[in-house]
């Protein structure tokens, strides 16, 4: 298949353990298995004895009951465990549904900026991908006209996250509707990726609570702090397609390691003890960086976030990468550029990490950067 180069994945990755600051990441602060035990309340000798006693078999090919039953506690109580299939992260989650269901004489509408497995896979594919791309003038704030012109009755699906990657800008629920009222009307699928969701104080709305052709992706990697287990999910209430996922995920992985299963299913049924944790470190942190960047005239915050991000544009003539990797090599500083979600003169600055100081520090530095710059 020929698909474009994974412009954040490619870039990001070999910096992430380079940086002394690395701000780069968007995942909250993650837990040992230490730690994930004493938060969920677990008993440390059942734990290991149920994983000495595991076979080292093949999992469960949906998924482990016990897990799926967690992940669909997630939603409102429209999303069963029948809906749920367990993929391999996130990742592997949307890679699979656009596989699935992407191909030649279709479209894709997406909104950006986003994850470009929604644009990049499908176009692979051979499907007319149309992007909305809400850019610096627009402040974010979707217009949904702008998107429903773009939907006709060949649109297999549109595409979004949810809070977004990497504005953490998040729809309302009237937003949500009016996007499913968009997708009904052509019978198309809202695919909606929710890595991000669950930071808000009050419930937020899920695609999959409100639209029958809903399909929503996540994992444990980001609000539940445990990336390293690779356990992603798949949400749909739309059955007749589950076979067709199944079978993309049988060449993708088969099923997913029972551990790691077991570890995701204990952190999910402890969802509330991660999203408070979570939200304390994440809006601390958020709240120093509102302060921080009031005294930096030549930046301007692109939206509210809700989730472990915040994007930020600046006013000096110079493309992202280059801003991003000039700030690393003199001051040792990461944030991710602008330009591996198709913007310039931008960044996205990751704060979910857990050590305020720490983040002081370097913000410190990137306004030494941007004093310099002037």
């Amino acid at each position: 298949m020929n698909i474009a180069r994974f412009d954040l994945e490619f870039w990001l990755n070999p910096l992430d353990s380079v940086a002394k600051y690395n701000f780069g990441s968007s995942c909250c602060k993650p837990v040992t298995v230490s730690e994930m035990l004493e938060l969920t309340g677990t008993d440390r000798e059942e734990f290991f004895k149920e994983i000495e006693n595991m076979s080292l078999h093949y999992g469960w090919f949906e998924g482990m009951p016990r897990m799926k039953k967690a992940i669909a506690d997630l939603y409102t109580d429209v999303v069963t465990p029948e809906m749920v299939l367990s993929v391999h992260g996130g990742t592997g989650a949307n890679s699979i549904v656009c596989q699935a269901l992407c191909g030649p004489g279709e479209n894709v509408v997406c909104i950006l900026p986003s994850y470009q497995q929604h644009y990049s896979i499908p176009e692979a594919l051979g499907t007319e991908v149309r992007i909305y791309n809400c850019g610096e003038g627009e402040e974010y704030t979707v217009d949904l006209d702008k998107v429903r012109a773009m939907v006709d009755k060949d649109t297999k699906m549109i595409c979004l996250t949810n809070p977004g990657n990497p504005t953490g800008y998040t729809f309302t629920k009237e937003e949500l509707e009016e996007l499913v009222d968009m997708a009904r009307e052509a019978d198309a699928y809202l695919l909606c990726d929710e890595i991000y969701r669950g930071l808000s104080k009050d419930y937020m709305w899920s695609a999959a609570d409100l639209y029958e052709k809903a399909i929503v992706t996540s994992s444990t990697s980001k609000v539940f702090s445990s990336a390293g287990t690779r356990v992603g999910w798949i949400v749909t209430r739309d059955l007749s397609i589950k076979e067709d996922l199944m079978n993309l995920r049988s060449f993708n992985s088969i099923c997913e390691g029972p551990i790691n299963e077991l570890i995701a299913a204990i952190i999910l049924e402890s969802k509330d003890v991660f999203y408070e944790r979570n939200r304390k470190i994440v809006e601390e942190a958020r709240n120093v960086f509102h302060d921080w960047i009031k005294t930096q005239p030549h930046l301007r915050l692109a939206c509210e976030s809700a989730g472990p991000t915040s994007y930020v544009y600046y006013d000096f003539d110079i493309p992202a990468q280059e801003f991003a990797e000039d700030l690393l090599a003199k001051k040792n500083v990461l944030v991710c550029q602008g330009g591996v979600f198709q913007q310039e003169k931008s960044f996205r600055i990751g704060y979910g990490f857990g050590d305020v100081e720490y983040f002081k520090e370097g913000l410190a530095l990137l306004g030494e950067y941007i004093k310099e710059l002037e």
